[in-house]
């Protein structure tokens, strides 16, 4: 593991990184959105296939050595260890049907300029449908203060799931727009994401047959589309991704006991403890319907009241 990073923070992440497993990393000093000392540790995937590095970045001067904080950032290390064996990392799916890459985050969060009472993260997300669609959404993630205090910290291990979870749920709702340029997109993080009563978040209603429809949807793009290797074989993806866990208001052994499901179905074959699953032939062939449904998808973000506009149907 090579770094130049010596100061507390730094070695407080490069230690957290070693215990979970992840040796091979670069780590270095950036700045966050207003000029400020960062640590930043960034890590390759298992196969990266001229995959993007993934990162974790935190304040400068921010000590996560002490209680829930070290457990935060040991699991998001963990976490982000198993996600690396994915071909490609950054990639999710929405319920909805989207095949996503989630990039250019910058952590960590940083206060309005605006004068508003809200934390924010400005983030990158990409159409990843396999033949480099240029639609994209910039977007801007917020959290009021008050929300705030909700979270460990206002910094990327104990904030990035239900910031991406956030993101994945506005694009169900339609609320985000996939676009070749445009302005930043807002992503109000708000407290109907989170239970007070239940201290957890709270995103997607789900039940066994719409989870195991979600992982077939993960598998396909993940595994049969984004990690064909050129003999054709798909490279197996992460099914019990806990943030995937979390979208879908479940637990990561629920997603296991969906995935043995899928793979009775002929749909994936499992890795021996049903964590991580390759999409089959059988899988690939169901290509139609999930282009459909992504044509759907993408059909039903598109600005309607815009194109009316543009055709002059408007009584504005």
């Amino acid at each position: 593991m090579s770094t130049v990073l010596t100061t507390p923070t730094g070695s407080a992440l490069l230690a957290a990184a070693r215990e979970a497993g992840l040796t091979q990393a670069s780590a270095d000093a950036g700045t966050d959105f207003h000029g400020k000392p960062t640590a930043r540790l960034s890590f390759s995937a298992t196969n990266p296939d001229g995959t993007a590095p993934l990162h974790v970045e935190v304040s400068e001067g921010f000590d996560p050595t002490s209680g829930d904080l070290r457990t935060g950032l040991i699991q998001h290390m963990h976490d982000l260890a198993a996600r690396l064996r994915n071909p490609q990392p950054e990639l999710y799916v929405t319920m909805g049907g989207l095949p996503l890459r989630f990039s250019g985050f910058a952590w960590p969060f940083h206060r309005s300029t605006s004068g508003a009472d809200t934390y924010l993260v400005h983030g990158n997300i990409q159409l990843a449908d396999g033949a480099d669609s240029p639609l994209h959404a910039k977007i801007s993630a917020s959290m009021t203060v008050t929300f705030a205090e909700i979270v460990a910290a206002p910094e990327q291990p104990y904030a990035e799931d239900f910031i991406y979870n956030a993101v994945r749920k506005t694009f169900d709702y339609g609320q985000l727009e996939l676009l070749k340029s445009g302005n930043r997109q807002p992503v109000p993080v708000t407290t109907r994401y989170y239970s007070r009563w239940q201290k957890k978040f709270l995103f997607t209603d789900t039940t066994d047959q719409s989870r195991a429809e979600f992982l077939a949807l993960k598998a396909f793009w993940l595994s049969g589309v984004h990690g064909q290797n050129n003999r054709g074989q798909s490279a197996p993806v992460w099914l019990a991704d806990p943030r995937d866990a979390q979208y879908l208001n479940a637990t990561a052994e629920q997603l296991k006991q969906d995935a043995q499901a899928l793979a009775q179905a002929g749909m994936v074959s499992l890795s021996a403890d049903a964590a991580y699953g390759a999409a089959t032939p059988a899988l690939l062939a169901r290509e139609p319907e999930y282009r459909e449904q992504l044509a759907e998808a993408l059909n039903s973000i598109k600005p309607t009241f815009n194109e009316a506009m543009r055709g002059g149907h408007t009584n504005m």
